[in-house]
C-alpha cells in the first residue's frame, strides 16, 4: 500500500520549503510530501499521483498566488481527490478571504503565517485532519452496492439510512448494465428495486432497517440486559450523555432508532459551534462524538426503536419493536425531534421521490446545473442552501414569514444575501406538487395576497417545524400540549390529569414525572433548540443520573 500523499503548494520558496521540512519532520514516516511552486504545477502532481492510483490525504495551499490563488486551486483540485482535506495558507490581512472560501471549497481549516512553533500552530491541526481522512469512508473502496433507480422512494430510504451511519456503499443505477446484471442474478428486475448486494455477496431486497444494520456491521441487539443507564436517541444531547456516562464508569447503552446525529447531523456546516472557527459538519460532528462515546466504552445501537418505557419498583424497563427488552437503574430521554410534515396537496406522494424531509447531501450531485426548492427560514434551511448553491443552478429559498431576520443566524444571512444563485422568496409557502411518478412542479402560494404561481421543480428539501416523537410516552411521562417531554419545576401541579411527581423530594432540574428518567435536548419542553446546548444538557443529565443513584 502507498503512502497517502500530503501536498502543499506556495509560491514563495522560502516558505514552500519551511512548511516541507516541517510536514517530513512529524509526518515523514507514514506520509509522502510533496511541494509545488504554482498552482498549475501542484494541479500536475495531483494528476500523476491520481493515475498512480495513490491516496490524497491533505492538501495546503498559500492563498496569495499569481495566476492561480489558493482557493481556485483547491476548488480545481477536488475533483480530482474530493475527500482530501483542504487547509488555507493566509495572512493575517487574508482571514476574510479564508473565512469566505470555508463556503466555497467547504474548507476544513486556515492555516495563519507564521505557523511557528509548529508543535503549537501546525501539527494539532494536521493531527485533526489527518485523523478525520483516515475514518472517512471512501466511496471507490466501498463494497456494498445499491442498485435502484432516482425517483424511487424505497431505494432513497436505503441510501440515506447507509449516507446518515456513515456505511460507504456503491450506488448503481437500474438501467446501467451492472445494474441489470445483478438485478438479473438476485431474480429481480427494474420494478423490484432497491435491490441491496452487500460486501459479503448477499443480496437483499428492499430491506428493512434493522435487516441492513445488521448485514453492514452496525450493532442492533445489546449486550446485556441491564444497564446503569440507557440513552435513547443518537442527536447531539444523547452523545453527549453518552460520553459523560461512559467516560465517568457507567454501564451506559445509546439507542438510536435511524442513525447518529439527529438532524444537527444532517447539517452540511455548523459554523457557530464553540471551538470550530472554520465551521464544521454534521457528519464530522457526529463521527467524532460517536467514535468517542465508543472509545470509553458505551454501546452503540442502531435500527433499533423504544416503543414502552415502563417503572418496575427501583428499575426502569424499555422495550422494543422487535419484542425484546431491557433494564437500567435510569434513562436519559434525547429522542429530539422531527420536521414537519408538508400539507400541501400530493406532497406526501412524492416523500422520498422529489420531496426530502432534511438535507439529503447525498443528492446534490443529482441536483447540478437544476432549480432547487427550500422550505424554512431557520439555520438548518439556511446551511442548506449555501450547501446546494455549490451545485445548483438556482436555490430558491421559501420562506413563510417576510425576512430572515427573526429566526436565522445574523451570519447566515449574511452569506446568503452574498451567493449570487440563491433567491429569497419571502412571504411564500408550498400549496401543491405534482408529477409523473415523482416531483415535477409545485404550486407556490404568496400569504398575503393568495395568489397561487406554478413552477418547475424536481427537488425540495423541507426544514421547518419541531415535532417530538413521543407518543409512545403517552400515559408514561408528562408532557405539554405539542408532546414535548416536561423537566423538574415544569412538571404539572397535583390534581393535574396528566402524569405527575410522585415523590417527596423535588425533581431534579431534568427530570420527567418518572424519577430516574431524565430529558435533554430538543424533546423537553422549552429547552433551547441549539447544537451547543443541547450538548450541554445531555452532559448536565449525567451529573443528576448520579445524583439520582446516590440516593437509591
Amino acid at each position: 500500500m502507498p503512502k497517502p500523499t500530503i501536498l502543499t503548494v506556495d509560491d514563495d520558496p522560502g516558505v514552500s520549503r519551511a512548511i516541507a521540512r516541517d510536514l517530513r519532520r512529524r509526518y515523514g514516516e507514514r506520509y509522502r510530501v510533496l511541494r509545488a511552486v504554482s498552482g498549475d504545477e501542484a494541479l500536475e502532481a495531483l494528476r500523476e499521483v491520481k493515475l498512480r492510483g495513490e491516496p490524497l490525504a491533505v492538501m495546503i495551499a498559500d492563498y496569495r498566488m499569481p495566476t492561480m490563488n489558493g482557493v481556485q486551486f483547491l476548488e480545481a483540485a477536488m475533483d480530482l481527490f474530493p475527500l482530501a482535506r483542504r487547509v488555507l495558507l493566509t495572512a493575517y490581512a487574508d482571514t476574510g478571504a479564508a473565512i469566505d472560501a470555508i463556503n466555497v471549497v467547504d474548507l476544513d481549516h486556515y492555516l495563519l503565517k507564521p505557523w511557528t512553533p509548529p508543535e503549537e500552530n501546525l501539527y494539532p491541526v494536521l493531527d485533526t485532519l489527518l485523523e478525520l481522512w483516515d475514518t472517512a469512508p471512501d466511496p471507490d473502496a466501498a463494497e456494498t452496492r445499491i442498485v435502484g433507480h432516482r425517483w424511487s422512494a424505497p431505494s432513497f430510504v436505503v441510501r440515506e439510512f447507509l449516507a446518515r451511519n456513515l456505511v460507504p456503499y456503491r450506488w448503481i443505477a437500474a438501467d446501467e448494465p451492472e445494474g441489470v446484471q445483478l438485478l438479473e442474478a438476485a431474480g429481480l428486475t427494474a420494478a423490484d428495486v432497491p435491490l441491496v448486494v452487500t460486501a459479503d455477496g448477499k443480496a437483499l431486497h428492499a430491506p428493512t432497517e434493522a435487516e441492513l444494520a445488521e448485514r453492514v456491521g452496525l450493532r442492533t441487539t445489546p449486550a446485556a440486559d441491564f444497564y446503569d443507564v440507557v440513552v435513547i436517541g443518537a442527536g447531539p444531547a444523547g452523545l453527549g450523555a453518552a460520553v459523560y456516562g461512559a467516560s465517568e464508569g457507567l454501564r451506559t447503552v445509546l439507542v438510536e432508532r435511524t442513525a447518529t446525529g439527529g438532524q444537527a447531523g444532517q447539517s452540511s456546516r455548523i459554523e457557530n459551534y464553540l471551538g470550530f472557527p472554520d465551521g464544521v459538519s454534521g457528519a464530522q460532528l457526529t463521527d467524532r462524538a460517536r467514535r468517542q462515546a465508543a472509545r470509553f466504552g458505551a454501546e452503540i445501537l442502531s435500527a433499533t426503536e423504544v416503543v414502552a418505557l415502563e417503572a418496575a419498583g427501583s428499575g426502569r424497563v424499555l422495550r422494543f419493536a422487535d419484542g425484546t427488552s431491557i433494564g437500567a437503574h435510569t434513562v436519559v430521554l434525547a429522542t429530539g425531534v422531527s420536521y414537519r410534515r408538508l400539507t400541501g396537496a400530493n406532497l406526501d406522494a412524492f416523500t422520498g421521490a422529489g420531496v426530502f424531509y432534511g438535507a439529503a447531501s447525498f443528492e446534490a450531485a443529482g441536483c447540478r446545473g437544476d432549480d432547487v426548492y427550500i422550505v424554512g427560514g431557520a439555520n438548518s434551511a439556511g446551511q442548506a442552501a449555501v450547501y446546494f448553491s455549490r451545485y445548483a443552478g438556482r436555490v430558491h429559498l421559501l420562506v413563510r414569514a417576510p425576512d430572515l431576520t427573526r429566526s436565522m443566524s445574523h451570519y447566515l444571512i449574511q452569506q446568503i444575501e452574498a451567493i449570487p444563485n440563491i433567491e429569497i422568496h419571502p412571504c411564500t409557502e408550498v400549496a401543491a406538487g405534482d408529477g409523473e411518478g415523482h416531483l415535477e412542479r409545485l404550486t407556490l402560494r404568496d400569504n398575503r395576497s393568495g395568489s397561487d404561481t406554478t413552477v418547475d421543480a424536481a427537488w425540495l428539501f423541507v426544514f421547518i417545524g419541531a415535532e417530538p416523537q413521543t407518543q409512545w410516552l403517552e400515559g408514561v411521562v408528562a408532557r405539554d400540549g405539542r408532546g414535548f417531554v416536561l423537566t423538574g419545576p415544569d412538571l404539572p401541579a397535583a390534581g393535574s390529569r396528566s402524569p405527575r411527581w410522585p415523590l417527596a423530594r423535588a425533581p431534579y432540574h431534568l427530570e420527567t414525572s418518572v424519577p430516574g428518567v431524565f430529558a435533554a435536548g430538543d424533546v423537553r419542553a422549552e429547552s433551547v433548540k441549539r447544537v451547543a446546548s443541547a450538548v450541554g444538557e445531555g452532559a448536565m443529565a449525567v451529573t443528576l443520573v448520579h445524583r439520582y443513584l446516590e440516593t437509591q
